[in-house]
C-alpha cells in the first residue's frame, strides 16, 4: 500500500519513506507508528492502540511514545509546535491531519460480484491454508500419573482450533508420534508439512501446576506468540477445557496477525487467495472507512482467485456489514443487501463455518430481522464454543429487544474468550447499552469509558459513552466525549445511530434520546 502526502510516500510493502523520491531514514518503530497515524487518518488513535500496534502489546511509559511521536514529527518535517501534520488530541492520542491519497489500491470495485483482477497468480498456488502441529505437552514431573493430563490438554487444543476452517489442523494421530522431538522443530515441520508448531510443558511442584505455551513459525523459526499459566492442580484438572479455549483462541489470533505479516512485503497484484484474505482481515477488523475498501478490495481479490472460497465472502460480508452499521458513506440499503448476499454465499459454500454463520446472523440484524438472527448466533457457538463474537452479537441482539438480564454473562463469556479482540470496544459497549436501559447509570459509565479507551473505537462508541456520562452527571465529560464523536464524524446524527442501534426498547430509547438533545447531536 502506498500513501502520498505533501513531498511524502509512504510505501507499507517496502517499508520505506520517501521525500520527493529520495528515501527517508527512519527506525522501523517510527515507521510503523507513522503506517498506523497515515492509515487511520480519520481519526484519533489512542496510545493503547499505539502500544499494542507498534510495541505489540507491551505497555511502554508514555515517554516513550512522545520520543516515537516526535522522531515521526521530524522524519516529515513537523514539530510539536507546528503540528501541520501529526496533531496531539488532548486526553487522548494522536491523529494524522494531512490528506494521503492511495494510487495504487482501486477505489471502486463490485460489492456483491467480485470482479477479476489483473496478474493473478496461478489457482493452484491460491488454495493452500495454513497448517498447524499441536505437540504433546511435556510433564516435567516425576509422577507419570499427570501424563493422560498434559495429553489432554493438548488433544483439547486441537479439536478446538480443528473448529476453524481457515486453518488446517494436522490430527493427534501424527503430532503425538513426535513426542519427545520438541527440540527438532525443523524436521518436525518438515515431516508434518506444516507452518506453525505448538509446544508447550506441564510443570508440578507440589499441588502448584504451570503450563508454558510457544507457538513458533516454522518458516522463518520466530516465536509468535509465548504464555504461561499457573494454577493449583485441583483448578487444572477442573479447568482444563477453559485452559484450551483459551490457548486456542490466542493461537487464532496470532496466526492471522502472523500470515498478513509474513507477506506484507508480497505487493498486491502478487497476493494469492490465502495471503489476499488474511491481509483483507487485518484491515477490516481497524474498522474505518479506508481500512474497509481495502479490506473489500482484497477478500474480492481472494474470490476472484478462488470463487468457492467461503472465508473470503464471509470477510467481504463484514466489510459491507461496517459500511452500512458505521456509515462509512455510500448507499446503505446496498451495503445492507450487500452483506446479507455476501454472507449466504458464504453459507452456502461451507454450511459448517462458524464465521459464515456468525455473518448470516449479523445481516440479518441490520436488517432488523432480530428473531431471524438469534439463532444464526447459536448455531456460530455450537459449531465453535469458543467464538466470542457469537456471544457478542447474541448480547447485542438482546440489547436491543430490551432482555438485558443476561447481557452481562453473554459479554462476560465474549471478554473471557478473546481478552484481546480487535473489537473488544464494542463488547464493553453492549453492556454498558445494556446497565443504562436498567437506569445502572453508574455502572453504564464504567463499562462505556473502558470501551470508548479500548484500541480502534470509533464515533458510535464515543457517543455510547456521552449518553452513559450525561445520565451518570458527568457533564463535562459527555461534552467530551459528544465533541470527540463529532470530530471524528461530523455529519453522522442521531438518526444515524439509531439506524446502527435500532432498539425497540423503550427505556433504551428515551435514555439515550434525552442525552442526545442534551448534548446537541443533531437529529
Amino acid at each position: 500500500m502506498k500513501y502520498q502526502f505533501e513531498q511524502f510516500e509512504l510505501d507499507t510493502e517496502k517499508l520505506e519513506l520517501t521525500a520527493d523520491g529520495a528515501p527517508v531514514h527512519v527506525e522501523p518503530q517510527v515507521l510503523a507508528l507513522i503506517e498506523l497515524l497515515v492509515s487511520n487518518s480519520d481519526r484519533a488513535v489512542s496510545k493503547n492502540e499505539i502500544n499494542e500496534r507498534v510495541w505489540g502489546g507491551r505497555v511502554v511509559t508514555d515517554a516513550a511514545v512522545n520520543s516515537r511521536i516526535r522522531s515521526a514529527r521530524q522524519a516529515l518535517n513537523d514539530s510539536g509546535n507546528e503540528q501541520r501534520l501529526i496533531r496531539t488530541v488532548r486526553n487522548h492520542g494522536f491523529r494524522f491531519v494531512g490528506t494521503a491519497h492511495t494510487p495504487d489500491v482501486a477505489s471502486t470495485v463490485s460489492l456483491v460480484t467480485p470482479s477479476t483482477p489483473q496478474n493473478l497468480p496461478d489457482a493452484e498456488a491460491s488454495s493452500r491454508k495454513p497448517a498447524i502441529a499441536v505437540l504433546p505437552l511435556q510433564l516435567l514431573s516425576l509422577d507419570t500419573r499427570y501424563e493422560p493430563l498434559a495429553d489432554a490438554i493438548a488433544h483439547e487444543v486441537i479439536a478446538d482450533l480443528s473448529r476453524l476452517r481457515w486453518l488446517h489442523v494436522i490430527s493427534r494421530a501424527s503430532t503425538f508420534k513426535m513426542r519427545g522431538r520438541e527440540g527438532e522443530l525443523d524436521q518436525v515441520a518438515q515431516l508434518l508439512g506444516v507452518d506453525y508448531v505448538l509446544t508447550g510443558a506441564l510443570a508440578l511442584f507440589g499441588e502448584q501446576a504451570n503450563i508454558s505455551i510457544e507457538l513458533t513459525d516454522s518458516r522463518s523459526h520466530a516465536v509468535v506468540w509465548a504464555d504461561s499459566m499457573q494454577s493449583s492442580l485441583a483448578e487444572l484438572i477442573e479447568l482444563r477445557i477453559q485452559l484450551a479455549s483459551r490457548i486456542a483462541n490466542a493461537i487464532e489470533q496470532r496466526i492471522q496477525n502472523q500470515e498478513a505479516e509474513t507477506h506484507q512485503t508480497i505487493a498486491t497484484e502478487n497476493l494469492d487467495a490465502w495471503m489476499s484474505y488474511f491481509r483483507g482481515v487485518r484491515h477490516v477488523n481497524r474498522f474505518n472507512a479506508h481500512d474497509n475498501d481495502i479490506a473489500s478490495y482484497l477478500f474480492e481479490r481472494a474470490i476472484a482467485l478462488d470463487p468457492q472460497f467461503s472465508q473470503a465472502y464471509a470477510g467481504l460480508s463484514f466489510a459491507h456489514f461496517q459500511n452500512a452499521f458505521v456509515g462509512h458513506g455510500g448507499d446503505r440499503k446496498a451495503s445492507q443487501a450487500a452483506a446479507l448476499a455476501t454472507a449466504e454465499r458464504a453459507f452456502e459454500l461451507d454450511q459448517l463455518d462458524p464465521v459464515a454463520n456468525l455473518m448470516v446472523g449479523r445481516a440479518k440484524y441490520l436488517n432488523g430481522q432480530w428473531e431471524q438472527a438469534e439463532p444464526w448466533f447459536d448455531r456460530c457457538s455450537t459449531l465453535n464454543p469458543n467464538a466470542a463474537l457469537a456471544y457478542y452479537n447474541k448480547a447485542m441482539v438482546h440489547t436491543m429487544s430490551g432482555e438485558c438480564e443476561d447481557i452481562p454473562a453473554l459479554t462476560e463469556r465474549a471478554l473471557s474468550l478473546s481478552p484481546i479482540d480487535p473489537l473488544q470496544y464494542a463488547f464493553l459497549a453492549v453492556r454498558a447499552m445494556g446497565h443504562l436501559a436498567e437506569g445502572e447509570y453508574e455502572a453504564a459509565t464504567h463499562w462505556s469509558e473502558q470501551a470508548a479507551n479500548a484500541p480502534l473505537a470509533h464515533h458510535l462508541i464515543d457517543l455510547i459513552s456521552a449518553a452513559c456520562n450525561y445520565k451518570a452527571g458527568n457533564l463535562s465529560q459527555a461534552e467530551f466525549r459528544g465533541g470527540r464523536a463529532r470530530e471524528r464524524n461530523p455529519q453522522f446524527t442521531a438518526q444515524d445511530f439509531f439506524r446502527s442501534f435500532p432498539t425497540q426498547d423503550p427505556r433504551l430509547q428515551a435514555v439515550l434520546n434525552e442525552a442526545f438533545d442534551a448534548l446537541n447531536i443533531e437529529k
